[in-house]
């Protein structure tokens, strides 16, 4: 099969139903992108796909072949995506970082469809990304920040 990630098209050989986290890091090497719950229900696996945060953990590999995926190790690639990536360190946000990579590619579509988001925007757009250290309101402060709303943080 032939995908596009991150705009480079590699070849990979798979079955049509291995989930595109495991094609990801096993056979292309990028584990930036992180195995958490296997049930699309805590974010760690988040990467785009058609611009679209969506949970790779359980999405067949099959379904992605023509379509634009982008990873946690591409996204800096973009205005939005970079935007995010340093607020994330201005604010320091991670604690033990196993979630930040769908965490970050969550803020990214976020600010992508809603450049100025209200709080509520950003509550319902990461709410599928769970972080156990408890970083929440950092996050929320680095969603700001990236969108030019800065808030203060402590």
């Amino acid at each position: 099969m032939d995908l596009t990630i991150n705009d480079r098209t590699v070849q990979v050989t798979a079955s049509e139903d291995t989930a595109l986290l495991w094609v990801l890091r096993d056979l292309l090497g990028m584990t930036g992108t992180k195995f958490g719950c296997g049930m699309a229900l805590c974010g760690a696996c988040t990467v785009h796909v058609d611009g679209k945060p969506v949970r790779s953990c359980v999405l067949p590999v099959s379904a992605v072949v023509g379509k634009k995926i982008t990873t946690i190790e591409g996204v800096g690639s973009t205005a939005t995506g970079q935007a995010v990536q340093e607020a994330w360190k201005k604010v320091n946000v991670p604690q033990c970082g196993y979630c930040q990579a769908g965490q970050i590619m969550s803020a990214a579509a976020l600010l992508v469809e809603k450049p100025a988001p209200t709080d509520a925007d950003i509550d319902a757009a990461m709410s599928g990304n769970i972080c156990r250290c408890g970083t929440y309101t950092r996050i929320r402060a680095a969603i700001k920040q990236a969108a030019g709303q800065a808030e203060k943080h402590s």
